[in-house]
């Protein structure tokens, strides 16, 4: 057993997270994961798909304010993801899955500023195909959201240790 593992679970706010028979507990910090994820997604998906050709009389530029609604989300899923890594560390941190989550993550943030930087450059006003490399970018995270989001459903089903002293 890992004594960094069997030291978290053990704290007060893991084992109050785990084992908590209240719904106020672990299934709204999976609901409220679920909320953030949608408005991070859902933002994202929306401007991507912009780029790629959909709602061509909306300029790219007024879609900027969706990045607000993106950070929020990112944001919400930051705090809600951290404590439902306190309440399964073991399971999470043995998990490969768990580090190709959050590098796909990271790399999606990147791509969605990217795109932002071209928004705000002017490219793709109202009615104007948007131009190729910003077309590739949009398609990129759009894939990328999506591996990300089956690699964090499939950690439901993955793991090999649920807790630092039993198995899934």
């Amino acid at each position: 057993m890992d004594p960094f593992f069997v030291w978290l679970e053990a704290t007060p706010l893991s084992v109050w997270l785990r084992e908590s028979p209240s719904i106020m507990v672990f299934p709204f910090i999976l609901i409220l994961h679920t909320v953030g994820l949608a408005f991070l997604v859902g933002s994202n998906i929306a401007l991507d798909a912009r780029v790629l050709g959909l709602a061509r009389g909306v300029p790219l530029l007024s879609m900027r304010r969706y990045y607000r609604a993106m950070w929020a989300g990112f944001w919400v899923n930051a705090f809600s993801g951290v404590l439902l890594l306190l309440a399964y560390p073991t399971k999470a941190l043995t998990n490969p899955l768990f580090y190709l989550k959050l590098s796909l993550i990271t790399v999606a943030l990147v791509v969605g500023q990217r795109i932002r930087q071209h928004m705000i450059s002017g490219a793709a006003p109202a009615g104007v195909r948007a131009p190729r490399p910003l077309k590739i970018l949009a398609a990129v995270s759009l894939g990328l959201w999506l591996i990300s989001i089956t690699a964090g459903r499939f950690l439901a089903y993955t793991c090999t240790r649920l807790t630092a002293d039993s198995p899934c």
